[in-house]
Order: structure tokens, then sequence, then C-alpha cells
């Protein structure tokens, strides 16, 4: 199959566009308050991909090891950053950023290696144009698995505090405790992407299956990608998931086996 490129113009963007001025109208029309929210989200997009955009163009030319880690370990930092601002309960002192920035480079570091260098095997390795936009997918989906997991067990545990406290009055230890909670937590934390896989296919079309399809690739070369993908996402999601929940719990103790809410604090 021949690949056919589809150039979009400015005027098929502003077009698409119409799309979000009927929405903030609608917002308007119903009084959702949601109005500037959209047009300070439409904003950033545009703005920020038309950044990354001349950004990525610079580094594939570039195509260095140390540019290309500077790049992921910026992108790192925002996710984590982006993790930490989704959180009604935060963890005091950066503990929630620095448990988000850590859990993100365990796991997106890891997965987005082994794919390079075992499955899609660009030459070289680190090869901008492959290694960038695959770190993005995996951060993109392994943040919301990390926000939700840490979100979740800290409001739990906030909730269940009488009945965690009365199980330690009555000699168990903190681990045993709130360990329900951390596995509700994790459960919470991948069911997006279980849900994403679940829906793959049957209902959606995920975004990279897309791309490559509209961009002329065979349909069967794309689905093959497309798996690929959704295997590393939930291999990232769920070490990030573990990382970020099981530390959460662990900074909401300490060593004498008491629960430590009083870390906690309302954005």
């Amino acid at each position: 199959m021949t690949a056919v490129y589809v150039q979009l113009s400015y005027i098929d963007l502003a077009i698409a566009s119409v799309l979000l001025l009927l929405a903030g109208g609608l917002s308007i029309a119903l009084n959702l308050g949601l109005e500037k929210s959209l047009g300070i989200a439409a904003l950033r997009t545009t703005v920020q991909l038309s950044l990354i955009g001349l950004v990525l163009k610079i580094l594939f030319t570039l195509v260095s090891p140390w540019w290309t880690g500077l790049a992921a370990l910026t992108m790192i930092l925002l996710a984590g950053r982006e993790v930490t601002a989704r959180q009604q309960l935060r963890l005091r002192g950066g503990w929630s950023y620095s448990i988000a920035t850590t859990s993100l480079i365990t796991a997106g570091g890891i997965v987005t290696i082994l794919a390079l260098t075992t499955a899609i095997r660009p030459e070289p390795w680190y090869d901008p144009r492959f290694a960038l936009p695959l770190l993005g997918m995996m951060l993109g989906n392994t943040l919301t698995g990390i926000a939700v997991g840490m979100e979740r067990l800290s409001a739990t545990l906030k909730r269940e505090k009488d009945a965690i406290e009365a199980r330690l009055v009555l000699g168990h230890t903190r681990r045993d405790a709130v360990r329900p909670y951390v596995r509700e937590a994790m459960r919470a934390g991948l069911m997006p992407i279980i849900n994403a896989m679940s829906a793959a296919g049957l209902i959606s079309l995920p975004g990279m299956m897309t791309g490559q399809i509209l961009a002329g690739v065979d349909p069967t070369e794309a689905v093959k990608y497309q798996i690929l993908i959704m295997f590393l996402l939930a291999g990232t999601t769920s070490i990030g998931a573990l990382m970020a929940v099981l530390a959460t719990s662990w900074r909401l103790g300490d060593e004498r086996d008491r629960l430590r809410l009083d870390r906690l604090r309302a954005r």
C-alpha cells in the first residue's frame, strides 16, 4: 500500500475550532461555567503543541542522546507536576511530587527503553523520533493511573481513619490495617487502562492506530503497533501505580505503626 500524506491547512483547523465554539456556547446556555476553562485549555493546546512541534523538529535533526535525555527528563518532571495538580489531598513537603516523579521515571524509563531495544529497535536506539513519542504515550497514560491511585488511597485512609485506628488498637500492624485500601487504590489506578484495552477495536480505534491508518499504513501493521503500545501501557501503568500507592502508604505511617494523616493537606 502506498502511503498517502494528507496535509492540513490552517483553514482546516479553523473549521474544526467551530466545534470548540459550540461547546463553549452550550456551556454558556446551560450555565455550566466551563467556557473560560475550555478557552484556556484550547489556547494551551494550540501553544504547547505548536512549540513542541518546533522543538521536536530540532531534536529529530540533532539525534543526540544528551538532548533526547534532557527532553525526556523535562517531560517526566512536567508529568509529575500534572499528577500533583490532579490530587485534592496531597502529601506535605513536596512528597506527592517526589513520589509521582520517581514512579514515572522508573516505570516510564524501564518500559520505554525495553520497547526501544527489543521490539522497535531504531538505529540508534535513542533516536528521538521514536523515543520521545513513545515515552510521551507512556507518561500520558501512567500519570492518570498514578494520580487516581494516590488520590484514592489518601481519600480512603482519611475516610476510614476510625476503622483503621481501631484495628491498630486491637494489635494489627499498620500494613495489615491499610492493606485492603491499598488494593482498592491499585484497582482504581489500573481501571482506566483496563477499560481502554477492553474497548480497543470494538468501540474505539486508539490514537496511534488511527494516525498510522490516516498516514497510509496498512491496517494490519497499524494493529500490531497498537497492540504493542497497549501492552506497554498496561505494564508501565501497573509499575507506576504500584510504586506510587505503596510509597504513599508508607509515607502516611511511621516506624511506630501509627497512621499519619497529619502529613496530608487539602489543595
